[in-house]
């Protein structure tokens, strides 16, 4: 299974850097929930001003429809008299969209190597998502590989290469403009041969919308089933947050074409809200499997769904 029991310090500062960077220190579900209910009433028309926040957010449409029915059922039942029960009203609401995408990577050990397809488009921070992701198999006890299948971007394979270099990590690549499916059953049979638990394969920064590049993802998955029926064992998008309602675009159009089975969600430190994370799990149904919030490898944490609506629902500084 994936991953050690995360140190509980490493942990925390990972959870107070995510409470302050969310839309940079002035929690917005805090700030704007305080500013609807300026007379400590909770009214319909308090529902009706939320529901628009929400959706401003990026939580989109039937996402918010949904909660907000769910306060409203509240509201009927004469449970939301004051601020503090409407937060836990909205917290209870947004966990139980939340909580079943909280499904933790799992590595279950194949015969040959663990296959990861690390998928998205250009600008999303998946060659920095593939080397930090590396890091924490490492940091499991699962020896790595690197394979650059993004052949078409000289410094994508570059910058991979960095990574491994960092992490000493061996990089299987070829030279610029070669055929990614060879790139990919080149490092399969180098990681099995050398009994490589994790092989993490780098793709082509893909638009979501051209059918010949998603084509070419699936050659490769083609390829590498054909050493392992079962590969790759994953298929991870990554996202960029502040993309908001593009980012659930681009993940439902990757799931039709590859069948996701996880995604990590990147930028939150940025000006994105965090509201996507909610349509994405409501609508696709993917597990979300980590969260980053900056450059540095301790800023990419295994997804929790609580930690991440209490994020929401604390101040920026909080501390717990």
């Amino acid at each position: 299974m994936f991953g050690k029991k995360e140190k509980p310090e490493k942990r925390e500062g990972f959870l107070k850097r995510l409470r302050a960077r969310i839309n940079k220190g002035d929690n917005w579900l805090t700030y704007d929930l305080a500013n609807l209910v300026p007379g400590g009433k909770i009214d319909e028309a308090v529902l009706e001003d939320l529901e628009s926040l929400l959706v401003m957010a990026d939580v989109g449409i039937d996402t918010t429809e949904q909660i907000i029915s769910d306060l409203r059922h509240s509201l009927a039942r004469n449970e939301l008299h004051d601020i503090e029960a409407l937060q836990n009203g909205l917290r209870n609401s947004l966990l139980k969209i939340l909580e079943p995408a909280e499904k933790p990577l799992a590595i279950e050990k194949p015969d040959g190597p663990f296959v990861i397809f690390m998928v998205g488009v250009n600008g999303a921070g998946k060659t920095t998502t593939i080397g930090k992701l590396a890091k924490h198999l490492q940091d499991s006890g699962y020896s790595v590989m690197l394979a650059a299948g993004d052949t078409f971007r000289a410094a994508a394979v570059e910058q991979l290469q960095a990574w491994g270099e960092r992490n000493e990590v061996p990089v299987i690549a070829q030279q610029s403009g070669a055929d990614p499916a060879a790139v990919i059953f080149d490092a399969w049979q180098a990681a099995n041969a050398r009994g490589i638990d994790v092989l993490l394969a780098d793709t082509a920064g893909r638009l979501q919308n051209q059918a010949g590049l998603m084509d070419e993802l699936k050659k490769m998955q083609r390829v590498v089933s054909r050493h392992d029926e079962n590969a790759p064992h994953e298929v991870m998008l990554v996202l960029d947050s502040s993309q908001g309602q593009n980012a659930l675009v681009q993940a439902e159009k990757f799931h039709e074409a590859l069948g996701l089975t996880g995604i990590t969600v990147t930028k939150l430190d940025g000006g994105a809200k965090g509201g996507i994370l909610f349509a994405i799990a409501n609508r696709l149904r993917v597990p979300v499997r980590f969260i980053g919030i900056g450059e540095s490898v301790e800023d990419m944490q295994t997804f929790r769904a609580s930690e991440f609506v209490d994020a929401l629902l604390a101040s920026g500084n909080r501390d717990n």
